[in-house]
């Protein structure tokens, strides 16, 4: 981090926050996709639900960036930021939720975890199968760095993803004179 871009984080706080929401948020679902494509692991339900707040902030996000740089009002900033820290909130308590059922410290989705229950009659082995039941269980990390989950990091950084957004829109806020 150069002197340039503390500048720019003191003068344009909401291109800041904005900037960094969008670079640390695409670096995340570049991390699931390397996961997912080149090492072949695949996401379980809860994992791939996770990522919808990604989906959902990152675009914005750049929306806001470029917001920042043309003067747009500051509703429309305050709305964006707020709704991407609410999506980012919901996404960490989800991360929490998640990493808690990989320890078993609580139940998680039937669909996903816990026992399989019965399938009844052999044809509908494969309708349950294709219509209900994953084959990727929540409740087993399938990997894990210095013993935390990727749900377990993904808790964190989406905490510091909904600070970070909860910055730009206190931001927009204290921007005063700017045409609503």
């Amino acid at each position: 981090m150069t002197t340039d871009d503390l500048e720019m984080a003191r003068n344009k706080p909401q291109m800041a926050a904005a900037a960094a929401i969008v670079v640390f948020g695409a670096l995340a679902i570049a991390t699931v996709y390397f996961f997912q494509y080149v090492l072949l692991i695949l996401p379980c339900p809860l994992c791939l639900e996770q990522r919808i707040a990604f989906y959902f902030a990152v675009p914005l996000a750049a929306l806001l960036w470029l917001g920042a740089s043309y003067g747009a009002s500051r509703k429309v900033m305050l709305l964006g930021f707020l709704a991407i820290t609410l999506a980012m909130l919901w996404n960490s308590g989800l991360s929490v939720y998640h990493a808690g059922v990989e320890w078993k410290w609580w139940q998680g989705p039937l669909d996903c975890s816990g026992p399989i229950a019965k399938f009844g009659d052999a044809r509908d082995i494969m309708s349950e199968l294709h219509n209900r039941i994953s084959l990727v269980r929540c409740d087993e990390a399938a990997w894990r760095f210095l013993g935390i989950s990727l749900a377990g990091y993904d808790a964190p950084l989406s905490l510091f993803l909904a600070i970070v957004a909860g910055c730009g829109a206190r931001a927009s806020l204290a921007k005063r004179g700017q045409a609503d």
